[in-house]
């Protein structure tokens, strides 16, 4: 089930709303929210991947218990085992099948292995785990004693699939203690239209591009279409990614919890190490904290904090993906980040230059992202860079370039990347109190056309689902 699907807008998600309000606190108890909200998240689970309801059970069983015996006694040994029993079930379903097929590349015999379905937010939900159990050791967090509301904490649904990554010590507060009122409710809904809009009316459209093109032959890939097609990409997994994680913290804020911001305009940076701190922010936090200060963080020598930082991009492009090209994008960044260190801070380039050379690699990047396989994206790179004219014109892509819906996806994008129109927006809704009713009007348009570009287009889900 996804956010922006028929069956979740109009069936799950005002079912849910309407059991949660409806029944008064002092009625059913304080807890029947709580309960109410890990029921939903279950069944929200199981609707898309009913097979592996039970993976995420043992996850947050195996986790509750785990913490309580972090607590107590033996805290070195106990965490120890608690992270390998999470990174296990991550690395058997993620990576199993990765691990074989280069083994039998270099074995002089073949290992068989049946093929290992990944389960749908099994990176998310493992990392909540780990944050977890490290903060108990780290003594930042008490134990959860009780499991429904550990349960509700791994496996709340607005960020079980695809985020944000949100630390226990940053919600516990919301498990016991939250409040509810209208101006939450709204600003939820609000932020959730703008999320739908991103993905649907955005991301969608220019994801149709960036498939089709991606998927061309060489031979009918011409340099002019191979930049236009990864810029698309470049657009789509921006206002797909940020979308998602709108309509989540929206959500969030409905039943009264805060979730962290998780994008603040990336697309503006002026180097890569900017970047990442507006891209993914509760990823990047993640890794800093539990992965490269661990390492020594900053403590170091120069040359180690090079390596640390090159070997938490290569775990952080290992998590995307089971895959050379998701490993070679999180060392490629790691590579920038080691270069713009050593690069003398008297060093001074023009601004726009440096406007230029952050989005520049970034794009670069996403095309080891985007491509299938490694092969690909260099044959992809060799075209964007040569001077290559197609042979012939594909007709999926002629009829994408010839949508006014594709360009008109394509004009929002690039006025929408960067917090312009937001701030513009806010100075007028200051200025005069007009403007916040039509921005609300604005929104009701925006949730109509979205689900009529919904109604009429096939299936379409988040791109960060797969990972």
């Amino acid at each position: 089930m996804v956010f922006s699907s028929n069956i979740f807008l109009f069936l799950f998600l005002p079912l849910t709303l309407f059991l949660y309000f409806a029944a008064p606190e002092k009625l059913v108890g304080k807890k029947y929210k709580n309960y109410l909200l890990l029921l939903a998240s279950l069944l929200f689970y199981a609707w898309g991947e009913p097979q592996y309801l039970v993976l995420l059970i043992v996850s947050i069983v195996g986790n509750y218990f785990f913490g309580l015996a972090i607590e107590k006694k033996s805290r070195d040994f106990y965490v120890t085992v608690a992270i390998a029993f999470n990174l296990l079930l991550l690395g058997y379903f993620k990576y199993a099948n990765f691990l074989v097929e280069n083994l039998n590349h270099i074995l002089p015999y073949q290992i068989t292995l049946a093929k290992v379905h990944l389960p749908i937010g099994i990176s998310f939900f493992t990392f909540h785990a780990i944050s977890y159990l490290v903060d108990i050791y780290r003594k930042k967090s008490r134990a959860q004693k009780n499991i429904f509301d550990l349960a509700l904490y791994i496996a709340f649904f607005p960020q079980l699939i695809a985020g944000p990554i949100v630390r226990y010590n940053f919600i516990e507060k919301y498990l016991t203690k939250r409040r509810h009122n209208l101006f939450f409710v709204a600003y939820g809904i609000r932020r959730f239209l703008i999320g739908l809009g991103k993905k649907v009316i955005i991301a969608n459209p220019l994801g149709e591009v960036a498939d089709v093109v991606f998927a061309l032959p060489a031979a009918d890939l011409s340099t002019p279409l191979s930049w236009f097609g990864i810029i698309c990409y470049t657009l789509q997994i921006y206002f797909d990614f940020s979308g998602y994680s709108d309509m989540a913290i929206g959500l969030a804020r409905i039943c009264g919890f805060k979730f962290p911001e998780n994008f603040n305009y990336p697309y503006i940076s002026r180097s890569i190490k900017e970047f990442w701190r507006r891209w993914h922010m509760s990823l990047s936090a993640w890794f800093r904290d539990y992965v490269y200060i661990p390492l020594g963080g900053n403590r170091v020598s120069l040359s180690r904090q090079y390596f640390n930082l090159v070997l938490v991009f290569f775990l952080c492009g290992l998590w995307h993906g089971a895959s050379w090209n998701f490993i070679i994008w999180g060392m490629f960044h790691g590579f920038f980040l080691v270069a713009e260190r050593i690069v003398p801070s008297h060093f001074v380039v023009p601004k726009f230059l440096q406007y230029f050379y952050a989005i520049f690699v970034v794009i670069i990047g996403w095309v080891f992202f985007r491509s299938p396989d490694l092969s690909h994206a260099l044959n992809y790179l060799h075209t964007m860079f040569g001077d290559v004219v197609a042979a012939s014109t594909n007709l999926d892509t002629a009829r994408l370039l010839h949508s006014h819906f594709v360009w008109m996806s394509f004009a929002l994008a690039i006025i929408g990347f960067s917090p312009l129109v937001k701030n513009i927006s806010l100075k007028l809704i200051r200025k005069n109190k007009t403007f916040f009713v039509a921005y609300d009007i604005f929104l009701i348009g925006v949730f109509v056309f979205a689900i009529i570009r919904i109604s009429a287009s096939t299936h379409n889900p988040f791109i960060y689902f797969q990972f």
